[in-house]
């Protein structure tokens, strides 16, 4: 396959415009509802009104509370459903905010009672088991408020209610989902429009979310860390530096900086329960523009520029071209995930986004070990001993990091198969911080491996040794590696060796 063409740039356009689409600026942990619809479900209806890990309220402080608020939540019934009833009849319908810990799905229902019913059934009734009209809930013998139900009725004709502004106190650590839910049929059409928030003990941000700020604030010091080892050599033998080196520390900077971004972020959402939009876009295009230099970096290193070929040639519109895509279906799919709603999150538009940041990574990863045989096969004929040990060293990181990158999207997909209520919540960070983490190696291993140096001629290209600039090919394969760039390196060498 060839490297992707000027003709492919619409539709990489067309991905970042479904990406500011779909992102509708929810609110994560300010759960917002605008006139969502019920959805049928056995006898009755029901709106996920959302789901968090939540941890258990700190008993000795009052600041330190773990709770779920209803503000002003509004359900709205159609005209027909409120004319069929007399202005002076109270409770002429009753909508239930059912919060539940995932451990306690089953109190939901009459599973318990061997009925497949979600609503109370008359014959349940009659056998003093539940209410007609209300949801089955039974109650857990450890806990027998949880379930919680809250109840909220409409009165006479009104076609508008309004759930009383309530505070639901969390005693337990679990993941929690919320669902509205009615069972009287003559609902049918019922609309919500409101918000709830949701809060942790040490803050708004959801407790799956919670680990990564603590995580992007030690990524942020190690970026720091490596960036100043790296000035200090880049100093110390800055009339030898070489053009390779000002891209390594494009990448380093960019990694500081995307990781900076990323604390403040979940800093700024852990105090307010909103997202910033502003430090959001900056993380994000941060994220986007350091995932697509530390590839073509990737990209560049194992053709041999500035060490086997002086120059890109030829081939240098079709890298830049490559890149600016991956830019854009990256940012797009950031986009679409970090300021979307956290647990509404639409399956088909992130499968549509994620694909293409998929292929293009598995072209990044064929054309950057083509290119690293054709590298090796060039130093191998020219017996240049110092730049061919170089090479296999970098070529043998590589190789390991797409084996380890291989089973740890073995790993994802088993978790996520295993886990499809988020009952493992309280884990599921490691599996974004992993490919940081993976990403942060490989720049490091780069960073050692071509560190700058006051004798570069051993690594540097020179024009006895060159040849012209040969057409690299390009490839696919099916592998989705996700973060395997983000690499600098750091070796001094001595002078070739030629027999």
């Amino acid at each position: 396959m060839r490297p992707p063409r000027r003709d492919a740039l619409p539709l990489a356009l067309g991905l970042s415009l479904v990406a500011l689409l779909a992102a509708r600026g929810a609110d994560a942990s300010v759960h917002e509802y605008a006139g969502g619809g019920f959805a049928p479900r056995a006898n009755s209806f029901f709106f996920h009104g959302g789901s968090e890990g939540l941890y258990a309220s700190d008993p000795s402080s009052n600041s330190s509370a773990s709770f779920i608020r209803f503000d002003t939540v509004i359900f709205r019934r159609t005209l027909e459903s409120a004319s069929r009833h007399e202005e002076m009849q109270q409770k002429t319908g009753l909508v239930e905010a059912i919060i539940v810990e995932i451990q306690d799905r089953d109190k939901i229902g009459g599973s318990y009672l061997h009925s497949d019913a979600i609503c109370c059934t008359p014959e349940l009734d009659k056998e003093k088991s539940c209410r007609v009209g209300e949801v089955i809930i039974r109650p857990n013998p450890d806990n027998p408020e949880w379930p919680k139900r809250l109840q909220t009725f409409f009165e006479g004709k009104n076609e508008e209610t309004t759930m009383l502004p309530q505070l639901v106190s969390i005693n337990k650590t679990g993941m929690y989902y919320l669902y509205f839910m009615f069972c009287d049929p003559q609902l049918k059409g019922l609309k919500i429009t409101g918000r709830t928030v949701w809060r942790n003990p040490q803050g708004y941000l959801p407790g799956k979310m919670a680990p990564m700020m603590t995580f992007y604030g030690f990524m942020s010091l190690a970026y720091l860390a490596l960036g100043l080892l790296w000035f200090i050599q880049f100093v110390r033998c800055w009339k030898d530096i070489l053009q390779l080196h000002y891209h390594i520390t494009a990448v380093i900077a960019l990694g500081m900086c995307e990781m900076a971004f990323w604390y403040f972020e979940y800093a700024n959402f852990n105090s307010t329960g909103t997202r910033p939009m502003g430090i959001t876009l900056w993380a994000v295009t941060f994220t986007a523009v350091k995932k697509t230099v530390s590839r073509l970096l990737l990209l560049v290193v194992s053709m041999g520029y500035g060490i086997v070929l002086p120059t890109l040639g030829g081939i240098t519109s079709r890298v830049a071209a490559l890149g600016f895509i991956y830019f854009v279906a990256s940012e797009a799919l950031e986009l679409v995930e970090n300021l979307g709603n956290i647990n509404d999150f639409s399956g088909k538009t992130r499968l549509f986004l994620v694909l293409p940041v998929a292929i293009l990574d598995a072209t990044f990863i064929i054309w950057i070990f083509s290119s690293l045989s054709r590298t090796l096969e060039k130093l191998q004929l020219r017996r240049s001993m110092a730049k061919l040990e170089l090479y296999r060293k970098f070529t043998n990181s590589l190789a390991v990091s797409v084996l380890i990158s291989i089973a740890w999207i073995g790993y994802e997909l088993y978790f996520n198969a295993t886990d499809p209520l988020s009952e493992l919540w309280q884990r599921a960070w490691i599996i974004p911080a992993f490919w940081n983490v993976l990403s942060y190696a490989l720049l490091a291993i780069i960073c050692i491996l071509w560190s700058p140096s006051r004798n570069p001629a051993g690594f540097a290209y020179s024009e006895d040794a060159g040849e012209g600039v040969d057409e690299e090919g390009l490839s696919l394969v099916g592998s989705a590696m996700k973060g395997t760039g983000d690499m600098v390196n750091m070796h001094i060498f001595p002078e070739d060796k030629r027999a």
